[in-house]
């Protein structure tokens, strides 16, 4: 009985160290990509978070930040092809970790945010597929979490552009974007690893808003 009480703390104290040990590393790579310069540096970062992905094949934290960053490197890539590719390996990351957690609504609005900066490449003929793409995108994810600042802020930035586009009021954007805003200062997670990322651009887009 002693015996089977030692290996079960054994095992106990082996599982924590190993969460432990994920964490630890995870921060440290998240921690890179949020503040990555260089395309180096996100590069370094994003191999690092692949293969935590590999070997930890029931999270899908590594995936999300493997998309999230080469998704910032599109963002400052100013060639199509190139930022295409960035894109394109975003979006694989984004599917894996969608097919461990197929419900996660940060990932959802990620796949939104791939879809939106895909516009970008070409917004004359890419503008009405992508553009439905990730409003579908943010309103699954709202309806997942209607409380995520991410989505909210993201599905502003798009009600936004869209309304300018047409010449139409920015009233309902400007509202969400709002309240993503206040989302972002209330909104807790009990995931240590989970998103923090979108205040400073949602603040960006408070600052057109009349």
């Amino acid at each position: 009985m002693k015996t089977l009480t030692f290996l079960c703390a054994l095992l106990i104290s082996a599982s924590t160290f190993a969460s432990d040990k994920y964490t630890e590393q995870m921060t440290k790579h998240i921690h890179t990509v949020y503040t990555a310069k260089t395309t180096e540096e996100y590069q370094a970062a994003i191999n690092a978070l692949d293969r935590i992905a590999l070997a930890e094949k029931t999270k899908w934290e590594p995936y999300y930040y493997s998309a999230f960053g080469n998704l910032m490197l599109a963002t400052n890539e100013n060639d199509g092809g190139k930022k295409d590719s960035y894109l394109n390996l975003a979006l694989a990351a984004v599917e894996k970790g969608k097919a461990i957690a197929p419900t996660e609504s940060e990932l959802i609005a990620l796949e939104g945010f791939v879809h939106m900066i895909r516009i970008t490449v070409d917004p004359a003929t890419r503008g009405q597929q992508y553009s439905g793409m990730a409003f579908q995108s943010f309103g699954k994810a709202l309806g997942i979490n209607p409380n995520n600042p991410r989505a909210q802020a993201l599905m502003a930035q798009m009600q936004f552009g869209t309304a300018q586009f047409f010449g139409s009021p920015t009233t309902e954007a400007c509202g969400l974007a709002n309240k993503a805003l206040q989302q972002f200062d209330t909104h807790k997670s009990d995931n240590p690893l989970a998103p923090v990322w979108g205040k400073e651009m949602t603040m960006e887009l408070l600052k057109q808003c009349k």
